[in-house]
């Protein structure tokens, strides 16, 4: 492995995140972040300015409520008519790409790290990035949890609270820990 950790881990590759730059793109997020979650709803709008910034895409019509959280924010790239409900996460150390129209209800949490396995490891700060892709027209309910390395087809509803540790396909919809497909209704 050669490189920066940054390079390391839009690379996919095992990095470390106890980084001096990745720090500094965090603190630009958070800041990014702070200001988007405490600005009044009106003059806020849609995305606070810093947010809408540092993102990697943010389609027309996209919409999302405060509070929210990103590591970094430059890796999310959300399509027209996206909206993210209060309180969602998405740890995005690698791409995450939501599609068209996909609404995420409250408190959907996306991680994209994986930690080492060894103890040694995790002291070290090494980590690994895995994308996470979301299609148009998903619905991603309240509280649900998406691993890293994940893909969600379009048109595919996951249930509140549902633990997502294996791709789900188009129109297909899953609940529970781990999220298992059912039939629709």
């Amino acid at each position: 492995m050669a490189g920066s950790e940054r390079a390391k881990m839009a690379a996919g590759e095992w990095y470390t995140c106890l980084d001096g730059e990745l720090e500094a793109l965090r603190v630009s997020a958070r800041d990014a972040v702070f200001e988007h979650n405490s600005l009044p709803p009106r003059q806020r709008g849609n995305l606070g300015p810093g947010l809408k910034a540092l993102l990697g895409k943010a389609g027309e019509g996209t919409r999302i409520e405060a509070p929210f959280h990103c590591a970094y924010g430059f890796n999310i790239f959300l399509g027209d008519g996206v909206f993210l409900n209060a309180g969602c996460t998405i740890l995005d150390t690698a791409s995450v790409r939501i599609g068209k129209r996909t609404l995420l209800g409250p408190n959907v949490q996306i991680y994209c790290a994986e930690h080492h396995k060894e103890a040694a490891g995790r002291q070290a700060g090494l980590e690994i990035a895995r994308p996470v892709e979301i299609g148009s027209n998903a619905w991603i309910g309240g509280s649900a949890i998406i691993l890293g390395g994940i893909s969600i087809g379009d048109g595919a509803v996951v249930g509140a609270g549902a633990v997502v540790t294996r791709d789900v396909a188009a129109n297909t919809t899953v609940v529970g820990n781990p999220a298992r497909a059912v039939k629709r209704d």
